[in-house]
């Protein structure tokens, strides 16, 4: 079955264009040009990937990323955002807000699918995988689902992410390069500052369990092993 994309874009021609070239790589596509119809979308279609443009009527994309992060019929849903901003702060912003990756005005068609294909590969779910449990939290790679003594705790896909590849394995300092590498696909300085933000916000969800997480000065994170 072929993957869904929405495009939620207010410039037609830019929307045109995309849904085009992803309609081209065999993509099913949906596009709309306002933010409050966009949010409608997303929740009620559930789409593999929302292009997802900042500067939109109605509501802007970054009231769009925290409605998504907050409901949990799209916390997981992976964004691209596509923004004319191109100032750090604003794509940093978008970054945190949970929002997968980024791409700036003007772009190219290429990078953009590259770019999009790469977060639809990261966020597939293999229809074999088990749940995975480590001291008193539970990961259900199914349904992206997080548990902490069986009590169910909203992530986002990448603290999801996040949080599994560093609790797979326990007492192995992970270099921060390497989780940019697996979690976005590549290392830069923009990723890299967002990475330190999703940490601090992955501990305030964990609450007394945080302790879990470690940082290791001058290389990264690692999870700790359970006492």
């Amino acid at each position: 079955m072929s993957e869904s994309i929405l495009i939620i874009e207010d410039e037609v021609d830019i929307a045109q264009l995309i849904g085009f070239n992803f309609e081209r790589n065999g993509y099913l596509v949906d596009i709309v040009h306002d933010g409050h119809e966009g949010l409608e979308k997303v929740l009620k279609n559930q789409p593999d990937l929302v292009i997802l443009d900042l500067m939109l009527p109605g509501i802007d994309g970054y009231q769009i990323l925290k409605q998504m992060q907050r409901d949990p019929r799209s916390h997981s849903i992976p964004v691209l955002m596509l923004t004319a901003k191109s100032q750090i702060d604003d794509r940093l912003t978008g970054l945190e807000l949970g929002a997968d990756d980024y791409v700036t005005k003007p772009f190219s068609p290429k990078e953009l699918i590259l770019r999009a294909k790469a977060i639809l590969k990261r966020n597939r779910v293999t229809p074999v995988s088990e749940d995975f449990s480590h001291g008193p939290f539970r990961f259900d790679k199914d349904n992206l689902a997080f548990f902490i003594n069986d009590e169910p705790v909203s992530l986002s896909s990448i603290e999801f992410k996040l949080f599994l590849f560093l609790c797979q394995r326990p007492g192995q300092p992970q270099d921060r390069n390497n989780l940019l590498k697996v979690i976005w696909g590549y290392s830069d300085e923009i990723h890299s500052r967002t990475l330190d933000t999703h940490m601090k916000r992955l501990r305030q969800k964990l609450g007394k369990e945080g302790s879990f997480i470690e940082t290791i000065r001058g290389i990264g994170y690692q999870v700790r092993q359970p006492t």
